[in-house]
């Protein structure tokens, strides 16, 4: 099976140094929202996060979200030749099931995400849809054991979606940021096997997954 991470995933709760500061207080107060069960949002928490370690790289569950649609919409995905699990930057590990159907608006996505990392699954009557589990992206990766790692960075070598999905093999693992600029950061290069590039520029991440699910479709469907 064919296996897409979103790695450094820009999805966390609002770190408890931040939680005094106003901007969270009268999102909390307006929303009549649980500081310590709310997404770190920089739309709302902009100012509450100037100076914030790795601040480039957090506070956009958007990105997670609009990605794991394009991904998780798929007939790919629906007939389970795609699996899909989510790394978030602290080190959470999310899996999804096949059978998952994910909110379309991004205010249902967001109280599932909070729901999630206060009860750490999403469950229907017969089975757990979606799993979360402090963990490494080296262990997810042991755990999955691919043929080949590869990393979609502007800095790896040039290629197009087209020549790359014909080239990976079924069982591979490709690795995409979950998050707004930057790189990946050292641990995770180290265990990328192979780096492509396919633009000159950075891609959204949602716009990279569903050309990438697109055309690996037409591998395996046409």
């Amino acid at each position: 099976m064919f296996t897409i991470i979103l790695v450094e995933s820009s999805l966390e709760l609002i770190p408890t140094e931040l939680s005094n500061h106003q901007s969270v207080l009268a999102y909390s107060k307006k929303f009549k929202k649980n500081i310590s069960n709310t997404l770190l949002d920089n739309s709302w928490h902009f100012g509450a996060m100037k100076g914030l370690e790795n601040e480039i790289k957090r506070g956009r569950p958007d990105i997670v979200h609009l990605t794991l649609l394009s991904i998780c919409t798929s007939p790919a995905f629906y007939q389970n030749k795609i699996q899909v699990f989510v790394h978030t930057i602290n080190d959470e590990i999310i899996s999804i099931n096949n059978n998952t159907r994910l909110p379309k608006s991004y205010h249902r996505f967001q109280g599932l995400m909070e729901k999630l990392f206060l009860t750490k699954k999403i469950e229907s009557e017969s089975e757990i849809l979606i799993q979360m589990e402090n963990s490494s992206l080296s262990k997810l990766i042991s755990k999955i054991n691919p043929d080949e790692i590869i990393g979609l960075t502007t800095q790896g070598q040039k290629t197009t979606f087209e020549k790359l999905t014909h080239q990976i093999k079924e069982n591979s693992c490709i690795l995409i940021g979950g998050f707004q600029k930057g790189h990946f950061n050292k641990e995770t290069e180290k265990i990328i096997e192979t780096s492509f590039s396919i633009h000159d520029s950075s891609l959204e991440a949602h716009l990279v997954a569903s050309r990438l699910v697109y055309e690996y479709e037409k591998t395996i469907f046409i």
